[in-house]
């Protein structure tokens, strides 16, 4: 697909925005992959594209809230392996989808993963004490419902996993963040693994994308832990503000042709050398078919003599 600057210009600066809005309160796709759609992307090249970009910028942001201590690693390492194997479900089924009917599906979510968000946004109600085989069992049902949505559609899961470790296991709203991108890098690592194997990705402006996205990782990850619970839920309020703004981006708009191609039987006929019989043999055919329109109009009893040409 040949690329050009307009592309790099929407997608780049938007890819920054998913990065920083994703690292703090995920939702980042409801930002980046309507861009894809802007650039004039097909349905799964653009999931692809998004989700190298997104990878890139999940990556970082793990790595920050590691090094701070706000992942409870057994919660994430169980939904993230059900993530994973759920997602490359997700993308199966995505691929055999009409590409109109992904676009549809994905506008459509957008709106209830911000109206989630808004009515679900809260404090946790402090650290629930589970049995180990209980949180394993916990954690896997995540993984597997979010990482299917996160193959299958994309935008909004990490909001959604941040709200389901909030309210199932009371984790505190930064530690739910750090968990929830270790749940949706395993996710974004299966499903760009499956959409790799298919050939839909753009790497000359995922790359670009994917840097642009770890800038805004790092800084939205760094203003997190800088800032607190509040900052997280404050950002997931304003997820819900710039999806009123892009939801409706990835709907394609159907652009009337510039000149209809003639048929073939208003065509040129291409054996005539000279204009002049080119010209003779289209006013022919045209008048034959005037002439046919006319004898169905009369009725076949009727007096009609065909004009003279």
């Amino acid at each position: 697909m040949p690329l050009t600057a307009d592309m790099f210009l929407i997608v780049c600066p938007l890819a920054l925005l998913a990065g920083f809005v994703d690292a703090v309160a995920g939702g980042g796709g409801l930002i980046s992959l309507p861009a894809y759609y802007l650039a004039g992307l097909p349905a799964s090249t653009a999931a692809g594209t998004n989700k190298l970009s997104a990878t890139m910028g999940t990556m970082l942001a793990v790595y920050q809230y590691g090094k701070s201590g706000k992942i409870e690693r057994r919660i994430g390492l169980f939904s993230g392996i059900a993530a994973a194997a759920a997602s490359a479900l997700g993308v199966l089924l995505m691929k055999q989808l009409p590409d109109h009917t992904v676009r549809v599906l994905v506008m459509c979510c957008i709106p209830v993963a911000a109206l989630f968000t808004l009515r679900g946004h809260g404090r946790g109600h402090g650290d629930k004490h589970f049995t180990a085989r209980v949180t394993m069992l916990l954690a896997v049902g995540i993984g597997c419902a979010v990482g299917f949505y996160d193959g299958l559609v994309g935008p909004g899961t990490g909001t959604f996993l941040i709200l389901l470790f909030v309210h199932i296991f009371g984790l505190e709203d930064v530690t739910a963040s750090g968990t929830a991108k270790v749940t949706n890098l395993c996710s974004n690592l299966a499903a760009l693994t499956s959409l790799l194997l298919t050939g839909d990705v753009l790497w000359l402006l995922g790359l670009p994308a994917g840097l642009c996205a770890m800038i805004g990782a790092q800084l939205g990850s760094r203003l997190t832990l800088k800032k607190g619970s509040r900052f997280v839920r404050g950002m997931m309020l304003c997820v819900l503000f710039l999806c009123r703004f892009v939801k409706h981006i990835g709907q394609g708009r159907k652009r009337e042709p510039l000149w209809e191609q003639p048929n073939e039987e208003d065509a040129w006929d291409g054996s005539c050398s000279d204009f002049g019989g080119q010209l003779a043999a289209h006013q022919s055919r045209r008048g034959n078919r005037n002439d046919a329109c006319r004898r169905n109009a009369f009725g076949p009893h009727d007096d009609y003599v065909p004009p003279f040409h």
